[in-house]
């Protein structure tokens, strides 16, 4: 699994809607400036900033459909729109990550765990300076709350250890997964829906 990750972090295999996510990170890590040292995540995204704004130019990727009377709700990372019965439009500006290719890795990690509520990106949208990532994601109605007991136990068996609140660790892989709160997983039908993820790859997970 360590290697088929890896693998899909490259962009080296496919993953659920992940063509765009890893055309984006692709051309990232191609612009990354050499000449000059980086030394703070404020000018790592600044720099990543630019570099996407280019992409949307080049391969008209901004998405200006965003409709505000849709607004579902916000946090401190995103804001819902509806889109339809079936999906809902989230605007990330990737505040919880040093650089927006971990945001990318992020979503990339979800895709690959979590199928039924894997994101789509479909563009860029900025407002008021700030820009943001704009991916589609399965509308998922909750049926009843969720027991955050067998949110631990699902991911245990998955190899996921608690480390403190709501956040996990995979030391196999070397993976974080933070924030699982019961506003963060849903359920339905019995069945528990990961509709807000916050991975981390740390420095194991590129160890053999």
């Amino acid at each position: 699994m360590k290697h088929e990750l890896q693998n899909i972090i490259s962009g080296k295999s496919q993953v659920r809607y992940g063509d765009a996510i890893q055309a984006i990170t692709s051309y990232l890590r191609r612009s990354k400036s050499t000449g000059i040292a980086l030394e703070s995540s404020k000018q790592i995204k600044i720099e990543e900033a630019k570099n996407i704004r280019q992409f949307c130019n080049q391969n008209n990727f901004w998405y200006t459909e965003v409709d505000i009377t849709a607004f579902v709700s916000s946090g401190a990372e995103q804001k819902v729109y509806l889109h339809n019965e079936f999906q809902v439009f989230k605007l990330n500006d990737s505040i919880y990550y040093t650089s927006w290719e971990d945001y990318f890795n992020n979503l990339l990690l979800n895709n690959y765990f979590f199928q039924d509520t894997a994101y789509q990106l479909v563009g860029f949208y900025e407002s008021e300076n700030v820009l943001y990532a704009v991916v589609e994601q399965a509308f998922i109605k909750s049926d009843q709350d969720t027991e955050l007991e067998n949110v631990k136990k699902f991911l245990d068996e998955n190899g996921f250890i608690n480390t403190r609140n709501n956040d996990y660790f995979n030391p196999d892989l070397g993976i974080i997964l933070e924030d699982l709160h019961d506003e963060n997983v849903l359920t339905f039908q019995s069945n528990l829906y990961f509709i807000d993820t916050v991975f981390y790859i740390t420095e194991d997970f590129y160890k053999p």
